[in-house]
Parts: C-alpha cells; structure tokens; sequence
C-alpha cells in the first residue's frame, strides 16, 4: 500500500473511531461536545495515528487494539493544539484552515474541551476493550504521558514561550523542539509497538527513527512557515517570525534548513534498514515530512 492510500485508510478509520466514542457522550453538556468534536475530527493529517498504525502493523498488532493507541495519541495532539492557539500561548486564529477552537466557541470552551481530550486521550489507551493486557495498557498510558507532560511536549512548549523574542543557541533550538514536536512522534511511534508487544531491541531502534522523524518534521515546519501559502497550511504562514521566534530558518538560512531536514529524514530511514520487517511506509512517512506543503 502506498503512503497516500495508507494515510486516507487511517484518517477515515481513526476519524470514525473516534466520532463514535464522542457519539456516545450523554448530552449534559453539548457546547462542550460540539467544541471538542470540532476540535477533534475538524481536519487534520493524522500523522501520529498513520504512525502507531504503520509501526503496529509492521510488528503484527490487530487493527482492533491500534485504534485505541492511535485515538489516545490524536486526542493529545488536538488537546495541544487547541490551547497552543490560545492568546496566552501563540494567539492563531487559524487552524487547519479554519478558526481555531477559541475563535469560535470562546476561551473557556477551548480551555475546557482541551482539558476532556487530553484526558479522553487516557481513556482510549486504558480502554480494556482494546484487547490489550493491563500490563500493555499501563504502559501505554506511561508512553504517553511521558510524551505529552514535563518531559516532552509541555515542557517544549514552555520553553518556545521563554523563547519568544530571544535568540536562542541551535541545540537549544534542537531540544526544545525533540520536547515540543518529536516527544509526540516518538510516543505515537512506541506505542504501536507496545502494541505489538515488541522486543526491547526493537523498540530502541524505532524510537531513533522516530527522534529523527520528529526533528525532520519540525524543521520543515519551520520552512513552511517562511515558504508556505496560508491557504495551503492551514494557519497564517509568517507566525513564528511575527513572535520574534527562534527558527531553524532563522539560525541556519533557509537553504541551510532545508538541507538539514532532508538529511535528518534520511537518516530516519536509514535507522529502519537494521529491523526485519515490511517499514515501507514508515520510510515513506519520514520522506513525506520533507516534502510537504502543509
């Protein structure tokens, strides 16, 4: 199967999963289901779930149980991304090519629909229904909070906030975004394997493509951000450099970033050629996040 037809099979799979757990909701509060849900389902690459799909299936997990891993990871993302736009934090009104969660339901509401799916996030990877051990699903939940808490994308995001206006050494820049961005990925990418049940050895050397894949990725964020239409992106192309915000772009040269990312890419892929097993769409996906408009 080939990246793109993956990725649609994901995104229509994913989508449905998780639109039939907020169907089920009771109906006390709808402005607060109907915030979430747009939050949730309202566009979307879904590139953490196609992540935990292509490592779980590599490693023969059942679709059934990498539902609920992929679902677990999307609802943290949405959640971040959701109070990232907030004016306390990056002030969008734009996300995904629509108004952002708090442009169009107000502050309190995004607050709020952010705060249920962080936590719904933690009901799918605890859900007994996966069919996973409970061993496998506390861990699942580690992997996950670890990824999205201190150690990982919160503690990235508040140092993208101290860095607002700075002009920051590259690895700092580095680690801040191994926190903000690659913390995630690298999450998304472990938990199929938990999935899976994989071997330690296994687990290290997929958890070094997906730090790689995740520097990769936010480095052609960065780009995107210089070179991108808005219309395509989804958010107001620009928005890093109108926050005085550290870029690769902006400490290497565009050209100079362009360049880095496309070989952090490779050397993601190049990580996957010491495993026995079918990795061609996670190859695929490291050399999509290089070649991207949005």
């Amino acid at each position: 199967m080939e990246l793109n037809e993956f990725a649609l099979w994901v995104k229509n799979r994913v989508n449905s999963f998780m639109q039939a757990r907020l169907d089920a909701f009771d109906a006390d509060a709808p402005a607060l289901k109907e915030a979430m849900s747009y939050g949730l389902i309202l566009g979307g690459k879904r590139s953490r779930p196609l992540l935990v799909y292509a490592t779980g299936k590599a490693l023969g997990a059942s679709d059934a149980s990498l539902d609920y891993a992929a679902a677990a990871v999307e609802c943290i993302h949405a959640y971040s991304l959701i109070h990232d736009d907030m004016p306390e934090m990056d002030n969008d009104e734009l996300r995904r090519g629509h108004p952002t969660v708090h442009k169009k339901f107000g502050q309190a509401a995004a607050l709020l629909a952010g705060d249920a799916l962080q936590t719904l996030g933690f009901e799918f990877a605890s859900d007994k229904n996966s069919g996973l051990s409970g061993e496998l699903r506390g861990e699942l939940c580690a992997v996950l909070a670890k990824g999205a808490g201190f150690s990982g994308m919160c503690g990235g995001q508040a140092m993208d906030l101290d860095a607002e206006g700075k002009h920051i050494p590259l690895e700092r820049l580095r680690v801040l975004h191994s926190k903000k961005t690659g913390a995630l990925i690298r999450a998304a990418v472990a938990m199929g394997a938990v999935c899976a049940d994989a071997d330690e050895k296994t687990k290290a050397v997929l958890d070094e493509y997906a730090a790689l894949t995740g520097l990769a990725f936010q480095v052609w964020d960065d780009v995107l951000d210089v070179i991108g239409d808005t219309a395509v992106i989804g958010k107001p192309a620009g928005s890093d450099e109108g926050l005085d915000k550290s870029t690769y772009p902006a400490l290497m040269g565009l050209e100079e970033a362009k360049l880095y990312a496309r070989q952090t890419a490779q050397k993601a892929q190049d990580k996957l050629s010491l495993l026995s097993l079918d990795t061609s769409i996670l190859k695929a996906f490291a050399e999509f996040t290089v070649s991207r408009d949005h």
